[in-house]
C-alpha cells in the first residue's frame, strides 16, 4: 500500500498553479494504487516556526535534560520527520519567490534535516538516510527559468534537489509551470502543459 505525502506551500492557496497541479498528481497516483492513502501538509495555512534557540539547543541536549520549550521544538521536528519517513511518495508544490522557495518550505526542510535521523556523517562524508521514496517537485514560476538567460537564477529547483538529495531523496521528477506572469493566455498554456506532464508521468501506472 502506497502512502502519499502532499506538501503545498503557496500563499495563493486554491488559486495556486503549483497546488492545482500537485493536487491532480496526488489524485492520479492515489487512483493508480488501490488502498493508497494521502496526507497533506499545508505550509501556507499551518506554517512551521523558523528554527530558533530552543530548537538548536534541544538538538544538543539529551532528551532527559531538555527544557519544556526544547521538548516542544524537537517534538515538532520529530513529527515532521516521522511524516516523511511514513511516505512512499512525496509531492512538493511550491511557487518561486525571489528566485527561491517560500520561507515556509525552507522551514520544513530545516525541521527535516536531522543528523542521526535523516542523514549521518561517515568516513566518506554525509550520507542520506531517507531512501526508497519517489519525489515529485511541482514548481510554479512567473518567468521562464528552466532555460535561457534566467536559468542561472533558478535557485528554486537547485535548492530543492540539493537539500532533498542530501537526505537521500534523489529519485526526483520535476513538473514546471512557467511563465504564469506573462498574461492569462500564457498562464493557461503553462498550466495545460503541466497537466500533460502529469498525464505522461502517471500513464504507465494506470
Amino acid at each position: 500500500m502506497n502512502h502519499i505525502l502532499l506538501v503545498i506551500s503557496s500563499p495563493r492557496r486554491e488559486d495556486s498553479y503549483s497546488t492545482k497541479v500537485a493536487t491532480k498528481l496526488a489524485g492520479r497516483l492515489g487512483s493508480a494504487t488501490p488502498g493508497a492513502t494521502l496526507s497533506v501538509r499545508d505550509l501556507a495555512r499551518e506554517p512551521l516556526p523558523h528554527i530558533g534557540e530552543d530548537f538548536v539547543a534541544g538538538l544538543a541536549t539529551p532528551a532527559e535534560h531538555r527544557s519544556p520549550e526544547q521538548h516542544a521544538e524537537i517534538g515538532r521536528s520529530d513529527a515532521v520527520v516521522d511524516e516523511l519517513l511514513a511516505a512512499d511518495i512525496v509531492i512538493i508544490a511550491s511557487p518561486m519567490i525571489n528566485f527561491g522557495v517560500p520561507s515556509t518550505l525552507k522551514a520544513w526542510i530545516d525541521h527535516l534535516a536531522r543528523a542521526g535521523r535523516t542523514f549521518r556523517y561517515t568516513e566518506n562524508g554525509a550520507e542520506g538516510l531517507v531512501r526508497g521514496k519517489k519525489v515529485y517537485l511541482v514548481e510554479a514560476r512567473g518567468g521562464i527559468y528552466s532555460e535561457g538567460a534566467m536559468r542561472a537564477y533558478n535557485f528554486q529547483e537547485t535548492y530543492m534537489r540539493t537539500a532533498l538529495g542530501f537526505l537521500g531523496l534523489d529519485d526526483i521528477d520535476v513538473i514546471a509551470v512557467e511563465g504564469v506572469a506573462f498574461g492569462a493566455e500564457t498562464a493557461e498554456k503553462a498550466l495545460a502543459d503541466a497537466h500533460v506532464r502529469v498525464d505522461e508521468l502517471t500513464a504507465q501506472l494506470a
